[in-house]
């Protein structure tokens, strides 16, 4: 195994990244495995001495996670290195693992991924660090190794809590009388971050569920009963129907007012369950939260039947994770924000945390079009 260290490398190596808000160009084609030769005649594309990065999404079905690895892709081969950026099928864990073996077997020098479910890479890992590879993990935190160099996210807990406040003052929490009835929802339990989401919300909203001012009539009020199995959009329909079909809840029966949901995929399948039961948005459609702008939701959002989604500019994300990969290559200090928060079960994990912020309909073309994260015949 090559080590990364070394003089040359860093001659390649020592230069800058583009800015955090950059657009990266799309070039990676979507599928189960994606890894891609630059032009041999681009001075800033892969050469033999080039440091090999893998990169592990586990999602090819998301757009989210797509735009994800094209971003990451574009920004690092920019500068210089040569990129395997692979896709885990529909999150599909043994498809993860088997991808990371083969990265590590075909000599990948620094590793990052996001992974399928936060504790199932721990194994995997071990040959990485007997390698003496780096793993920065991606947006999810990887539980239970000491593999783990560095984490790379937003600040989830602040994404939770964007959630739980829209309600609260779309709601009017703290002038309204109420009471008004919720359901909560979140993502899967194998996701770290279903921890920090849950916690934000529900440090805004439990104050009022205490109070009776909002109410849960389902009794599914503990992080345990509100998870999303694979955090699938199919699966949060499924229980969303069964709660529905308990409750009564009707456009001109009993009302809903909001339903807090994590992620857009969670968010999609609670609107619809929704819309099957006849809430449209002409009679007051329930507000719903959401997460990651994925198009769907923002075509939601639009015709009114999805509230909001937080915005995670996954460009900014990319560009931090190029940063904290030159800095690797390097031996330079690798600029993080948070030593305190994500213990991934064998240690703290340093971590740089980008900033969230709402998307709605009446930002929606700053955050989304103006900023070419979105073409407008996308969302059209």
């Amino acid at each position: 195994m090559k080590k990364i260290f070394s003089m040359a490398l860093a001659a390649i190596l020592a230069f800058g990244v583009t800015a955090c808000g950059s657009k990266a160009d799309e070039t990676t084609d979507e599928g189960n495995a994606v890894s891609e030769e630059t032009d041999d005649e681009n001075p800033s594309g892969s050469t033999a001495n080039a440091v090999k990065v893998g990169v592990s999404m586990p999602d090819q079905t998301l757009r989210r996670w797509s735009q994800d690895g094209k971003n990451i892709k574009a920004q690092l081969e920019a500068v210089g290195y040569d990129i395997d950026v692979q896709y885990a099928g529909n999150n599909d864990v043994g498809l993860q693992v088997a991808q990371i073996e083969n990265m590590i077997d075909e000599g990948a020098q620094i590793l990052v991924i996001a992974p399928v479910e936060g504790a199932s890479l721990a194994e995997v890992l071990k040959d990485a660090k007997d390698s003496g590879i780096p793993v920065i993990a991606y947006d999810r935190l990887i539980m239970n190794s000491d593999a783990v160099t560095y984490y790379a996210t937003f600040d989830n807990y602040k994404a939770g809590r964007l959630q739980g406040a829209y309600i609260r003052d779309a709601l009017k929490l703290d002038s309204a009388e109420g009471p008004f009835n919720i359901e909560l929802f979140t993502v899967d339990s194998g996701d770290n971050n279903v921890n920090f989401f849950w916690a934000g919300a529900m440090d805004v909203l439990q104050p009022f569920i205490d109070s009776g001012k909002l109410v849960v009539p389902s009794g599914q009020t503990k992080l345990e009963q509100c998870v999303t199995p694979g955090a699938k959009a199919d699966e949060a329909e499924k229980r969303m129907r069964a709660i529905i079909a308990e409750q009564g809840y009707s456009p001109s029966g009993k009302p809903l007012a909001a339903a807090l949901a994590s992620n857009d995929a969670v968010a999609n399948g609670v609107t619809r369950a929704l819309l099957e039961a006849g809430f449209e948005r002409a009679s007051g459609f329930p507000i719903i939260t959401g997460q990651d702008c994925d198009v769907a939701s923002v075509k939601n959002i639009l015709a009114g039947t999805q509230a909001m989604s937080v915005f995670k500019d996954t460009r900014a994300l990319a560009a931090q994770v190029v940063n904290m990969v030159n800095s690797i290559a390097t031996g330079s200090p690798v600029d993080i924000n948070d030593t305190r928060t994500y213990d991934n079960g064998a240690g703290v994990i340093p971590a740089y945390l980008c900033e969230p912020v709402n998307a709605t309909a009446d930002n929606y073309e700053a955050l989304l079009i103006d900023s070419g994260y979105y073409a407008r015949n996308d969302i059209s």
